[in-house]
């Protein structure tokens, strides 16, 4: 079968590893190269680098919206597009180009959590699950129809970054099966009466409130690690908070940080959390006690 694969993160690379062992990939399309870091190196995307490693043209368009590149596109002539996290909207003649049109790994189990973030909130919700929807592409909002489901428990402690790698490894194994045999896996339309939206996360979100319930603080933290990070900021200085523990501590106040000896705790709502692995600005992740071994919070 030949492939237009469109991805940008490294969400989609085991999807794409697996499509170029087992079909012929003539095309991908990703995200621009951008500057990053203290140099302005320009970074190419985990995708564009596996592509480039497999000789495969890769293709950076800003938009897919004009006539020129929508028949670019076409002219490629491949039986479906395949699309995981790829980051541009797919206009109407994108979506009819091909028999099979566009085929999206969507890493929730839909209609829960459609949108930008549906890893990060399902944990932010405290959900017992999650998963990866294949669905056909359509012109709204992940609203598409829907061909098959795989999912995977989330367990207490899990992270964003856990739960997303395991996500990953799933969508490559069920868009793999879907190309093998699409008369096997129907289209089902979504129930509109189930549907939620993962928001994209926004920067302001990441500053720590302690005036919030434990539990509810507890879930975020660990939905946004190791990225974007939760963090607080102490003497001007930032530091991510990665891992945490729920403690049967609920004298400590809301709102305050305490240090006692090598252990770091918060005061939140109806609770207190120990901060188990930080991440000083500028510096690597290390575990709270091995910071504060060379590292106080003189805090009264």
């Amino acid at each position: 079968m030949k492939i237009v694969f469109m991805g940008t993160p490294d969400f989609a690379v085991p999807a794409l590893q697996r499509l170029i062992s087992e079909h012929e990939v003539v095309c991908v399309y990703t995200r621009e190269p951008k500057p990053a870091g203290r140099g302005n190196k320009i970074n190419k995307t985990p995708v564009h680098l596996v592509a480039e490693q497999h000789n495969i043209e890769v293709r950076t368009p800003k938009t897919l919206r004009t006539a020129e590149e929508q028949q670019k596109f076409a002219a490629l002539k491949a039986d479906v597009a395949v699309v995981a996290a790829y980051g541009l909207i797919l206009p109407k003649p994108v979506l009819e180009a091909y028999p099979l049109g566009c085929l999206n790994i969507h890493a929730s189990l839909l209609p829960r959590w459609r949108g930008a973030a549906p890893i990060q909130r399902a944990i932010e919700a405290g959900d017992i699950e999650s998963g990866v929807t294949i669905m056909q592409v359509a012109e709204g909002l992940d609203t598409g129809d829907m061909l098959c489901k795989g999912t995977v428990a989330i367990t207490p402690t899990m992270n964003g970054e856990e739960l997303h790698d395991k996500l990953a490894q799933i969508g490559a194994e069920l868009i793999s099966a879907v190309l093998q045999n699409p008369q096997k896996y129907p289209p089902q339309p979504q129930d509109e009466g189930q549907t939620c939206y993962a928001a994209k996360i926004d920067k302001a979100e990441c500053l720590i409130d302690l005036h919030t319930d434990v539990n509810a603080l507890y879930n975020k933290i660990r939905a946004f690690s190791p990225f974007p990070a939760m963090y607080f900021e102490y003497e001007g200085e930032r530091f991510k908070v990665l891992e945490t523990q729920i403690t049967k501590n609920t004298n400590l106040p809301v709102g305050m940080l305490k240090q006692i000896d090598n252990r770091l705790f918060l005061g939140c709502l109806n609770g207190t959390l120990e901060v188990l692995k930080i991440q000083r600005q500028g510096k690597k992740p290390m575990l709270t006690a091995e910071l504060l071994r060379g590292y106080s919070f003189l805090l009264a």
